[in-house]
């Protein structure tokens, strides 16, 4: 009897550790589409966009790399699927809706989020 509780009790701790601490693939995906996004807009010129649209999207993509390496994902990964999304967006003009609609799922995904974006847009170091 102590070996089946021994067994249950492992079983729950490491199945509540792996569920804490890893993005599912949906919200992985989802995540790394809204990088991407954020990267290309930060590149669209200043004078067709805002200064301080260029700056938050800097700082969302420097805050959501960060995020996804600390959630396991590996670099090359990352630099590989931004370097898809710059493929498919660079030179397109900023899309209002789907930036907020990205602000909106990293802000529910990541609750820190909206905070540490906003203090790295304040610091100027992007």
């Amino acid at each position: 009897m102590k070996i089946f509780f021994l067994i249950i009790t492992v079983f729950l701790y490491f199945g509540s550790v792996i569920a804490s601490g890893h993005l599912s693939d949906k919200d992985k995906k989802a995540t790394l589409e809204c990088t991407g996004l954020y990267y290309a807009n930060s590149m669209i010129p200043q004078g067709t966009l805002e200064l301080d649209k260029i700056v938050y999207s800097i700082s969302a993509k420097k805050f959501l790399t960060s995020y996804l390496i600390k959630e396991g994902v590996k670099e090359d990964f990352i630099n590989a699927e931004l370097n898809k999304s710059i493929d498919e967006l660079y030179g397109k003009p900023y899309d209002e809706k789907k930036t907020s609609n990205c602000d909106k799922y990293i802000y529910k995904l990541i609750p820190s989020a909206k905070a540490e974006i906003d203090k790295l847009v304040k610091s100027g170091i992007y």
